[in-house]
This record gives structure tokens, sequence and C-alpha cells, in this order.
């Protein structure tokens, strides 16, 4: 398919997992695609990298005008950088609270504020956030990573609201649990590794872990000016968790 040609794609946290997934599967469709990501020494051709440290509002603004001049101009914005978090609401201290909200939520937030006036140039400018099914499930030992992709997942639909009016498109994906560099180091701090992960793929329906290559298919449809009338809508990309409630297998 050749649906971005001739796009312009800026994707954070795109070094990696998800948004790496997504940054190539852009450029395999024809965008030009830049990545900011806090270490993107690891990003070759044909993408385009910047570091960016998406807590600090001059870092971010600072990459956005580098790769939105690179690129000349801007399209399609991906928010998929963000960080996780473990424990009940008694587990984290403020100082994780500030720091996981001040990069999942604050994070979007900071790189769409540098990137609207490019999308406003642009005639088919799209928005995907990375949200979870922790926005719309209870999940155990979450509360914060939950809590800071609730709020991504209120922020989307604020956003489609506010820039719908403006031709800019806002959605999000809500990935299930997606086999990543990241859920990789959980796994591996588990007392019981193997068991750990046996327990996540059970909890999917498919039982299987999603892949990130499936999470950056959705996060292209939604961006795709084929999907151009699609806006506030969250896409769910769980193997069935949130939607499917399945019987037990009886033997």
């Amino acid at each position: 398919m050749t649906d971005f040609q001739g796009l312009k794609a800026l994707v954070t946290g795109g070094a990696s997992g998800i948004g790496r997934a997504t940054a190539d599967l852009l450029a395999a469709r024809g965008a030009d695609v830049a990545v900011l990501d806090l270490d993107p020494s690891g990003v070759r051709e044909p993408l385009r990298a910047y570091a960016a440290d998406l807590a600090d509002d001059t870092s971010v603004r600072e990459a956005v005008a580098s790769a939105t001049a690179d690129l000349g101009g801007l399209d399609i914005l991906v928010n998929n950088a963000g960080i996780g978090a473990q424990g009940t609401v008694e587990d984290n201290d403020d100082a994780q609270w500030h720091t996981v909200l001040d990069v999942n939520v604050l994070g979007v937030v900071r790189t769409t504020r540098a990137a609207l006036p490019h999308l406003r140039a642009s005639a088919k400018a799209a928005i995907v956030n990375t949200c979870s099914i922790a926005a719309t499930a209870g999940l155990p030992q979450r509360a914060l990573y939950s809590a800071s992709k609730g709020a991504v997942l209120s922020l989307t639909l604020a956003m489609a609201a506010d820039h719908v009016r403006e031709g800019i498109r806002v959605n999000c994906v809500n990935p299930g649990t997606v086999d990543t560099p990241w859920v990789g180091r959980l796994l591996d701090a588990a007392p019981d590794p193997a068991a750990e992960r046996a327990a996540l793929r059970a909890r999917q329906p498919t039982g299987r872990l999603v892949e990130a290559a499936e999470v950056a298919g959705a996060i292209a449809y939604l961006a795709s000016p084929l999907s151009g009338a699609t806006t506030g809508t969250a896409l769910a990309v769980d193997g069935g968790m949130q939607g499917l409630r399945l019987r037990p297998v009886t033997r």
C-alpha cells in the first residue's frame, strides 16, 4: 500500500516496541517519518531520528521544530511514548505518580501543542495516541499506569472535539498486553517469568500476547487518509480482552 505517499509523520517513542513498528510501517507505506525518543541512537534510515525528553517542554519544542523543518511540514502525529508502573494505589509514592503522569499525559500534551501549528497546515492531519486496555478495564497492580491511560483516553476525546473543525482527526489505540521490551523486562523481574508470561497470555481470549506490528497496523489504519471519517474513536487491539467473555474450557 502507498496510502501515506507524500505525507510527513512524527512518532514519539519510536526507537523500539510499538513506536518502532509504527515508524517502520508508515515508512514502508510511503510516509517520510521522524522519530522522537529519549535515546534514538538505534534508529536508522529511512527514518529520521531526534532526541527528546517528553518531560521537558523545551526539549520537545526544539525536537518538533527540527523534525518538521527537515520533513517540510507535518501531517501525522503518533503520540506513542510512555512509561509503565506497577502496584496498587498504596505502592507508588508521590514522586512516581508525578513522573508517570508527566510523561504519559503531559508528554502527549507537550508534543501535540508543539505540533498543532504544523498539523493545521495539512489537508490530511491526523493524531493517534497510544492508550491502553488499562483505560477501560480494571487490571490488578496497575493503579498508577491505569490512571495515566484513563487520562489519555479522555484527552483523546477532548482533543477530537476541539480540533475536528480544523480538519484534524484525533483517535487512540487501546492495546492489550503487547510483547515489547518493556513487558519483557517485567517478565524477567518476576519470581517465575514463565508462569507470569503464561498468565498474561491466558487473560487475552486469543491466548497470546499482542504483537507490536498488530498495534502498528491499527495506528496506521487510524492515521491513514482512507479513514478520513474516523475521529474520536478508541480502537481496541487487545486479543478480545475488553469485549469478549468466553466460557471456561471443560474437559
